[in-house]
């Protein structure tokens, strides 16, 4: 989601020394490699984990399975490399699983690196499947063989200004964002959102994603007594914010769009702080279907924690990778590749099948709201119309 740091030769060599311990070594002549990339160090380390869990259990389960794809047994490997969320050590890890000759990828986390990572990949051949990079350029490039199992920054963003103009009737809205490729791109499709609904942005600010004082642009916006502050970034900052916003005295409603509905949010910014947040999430609620409610409990088991964010994204983003290879009845990405855009099957997530540029045709959304302590379910749309959800 999020774009990152400066890039540093020693840094890179270090990361490929990391990223080669990383990857699962192959058992077998006949191992199909999946390579996966992730920031697994730095601020959203507790992200690219969770992904990699997902895609784990995935590889687990097509295991199990014993799969036989163009006459083999297919043993599925996961090769896992640490992006640390840096565009420039995206791209080296990027051409580092090419030359591994990997099938195919699953990742990366943050746009910033998906992005330039994608165009190696395509070079290759190889197909992408991101379970959590949002900004629009990345489907937008004419690649066909990109993909992404998410909501992009355009649906997520406006869906997010709609919601503040026509649900919340904010009549003074601030929105503040972290400079990322994920930042600033939903920030600016929230303020197209509002402006759709016929509302209009009283202030716009913006910050670092490494930033942990925000008084100054909060004070700034104090001035215009928002009724809603929109925030543009990743959980920890956006708990920072809650208490620095309580702290002078802002009583507008805190507002995210696919970014802190979790329990780093909850546990940093505390009880009174969160209290009444609200923040637009992926997909529907795990607790709404027996599928959800089972993959939970599987994370508990398998990792002694449950879902962080995007674990079923990239679980269904790795069987959209090996569905494609048992259509095609082939591993070979070139072979395969054609094959994805057809993919259509019930996941984790909801019903996965794709449009013709790689997103997903019918992508969900729920809407969360901080109630004593806890993220509640409060409203969902998979479209247009948004339904409010009853609430005990």
């Amino acid at each position: 989601m999020k774009s990152p740091l400066m890039f540093k030769p020693f840094v890179v060599a270090c990361a490929f020394a990391a990223g080669a311990s990383l990857a699962a070594p192959s058992a077998f002549a006949d191992d199909v490699n999946i390579g996966l990339a992730a920031g697994l160090t730095g601020s959203s380390a507790h992200y690219g984990e969770d992904i990699k869990r997902g895609a784990q259990l995935a590889i687990d389960d097509a295991n199990a399975k014993k799969l036989v794809i163009g006459g083999k047994p297919a043993n599925f490997v996961l090769a896992v490399e640490d992006d640390q969320g840096d565009p420039r050590i995206g791209a080296q890890v990027a051409q580092k699983l090419v030359d591994e000759h990997v099938a195919g990828v699953v990742g990366h986390f943050n746009s910033g690196t998906s992005i330039p990572a994608s165009r190696i990949y395509h070079g290759a051949g190889i197909p992408m499947v991101s379970p959590a990079a949002t900004n629009p350029t990345l489907t937008s490039q004419g690649y066909a063989d990109v993909f992404r199992l998410i909501n992009s920054d355009a649906q997520m963003g406006q869906l997010a200004g709609r919601y503040a103009v026509e649900s919340l009737k904010s009549k003074s809205i601030a929105v503040m964002d972290d400079r990322t490729a994920f930042g600033q791109g939903i920030a600016d499709e929230f303020v197209k959102g509002v402006e759709k609904s016929g509302g209009k942005i009283a202030m716009r600010e913006f910050t670092t994603d490494k930033a942990v004082d925000f008084r100054a642009q909060l004070t700034h916006i104090k001035s215009i007594n928002p009724d809603v502050v929109f925030w543009a970034g990743l959980d920890q900052q956006a708990a920072t914010i809650a208490k620095q916003m309580r702290a002078l005295g802002i009583k507008a409603v805190l507002l995210g769009g696919g970014s802190f509905q979790n329990d780093t949010f909850l546990q940093v910014a505390g009880p009174q702080a969160s209290d009444g947040a609200l923040s637009w999430g992926y997909g529907a609620p795990l607790t709404a279907s027996p599928t959800g409610k089972q993959f939970e409990d599987r994370m508990k088991s398998k990792y002694g924690q449950g879902v962080v964010a995007f674990a079923p994204n990239a679980y269904d983003a790795t069987w959209v990778l090996i569905r494609a290879m048992q259509k095609a009845n082939s591993t070979d990405p070139k072979v395969y590749g054609s094959q994805i855009k057809s993919v259509s099957f019930p996941g984790v997530t909801g019903d996965v099948s794709f449009q013709a540029n790689g997103d997903l045709k019918a992508p969900g959304a729920t809407l969360y709201k901080v109630e004593q302590g806890k993220w509640v379910p409060v409203a969902q749309t998979n479209g247009e119309k948004i339904e409010p959800l009853k609430t005990n």
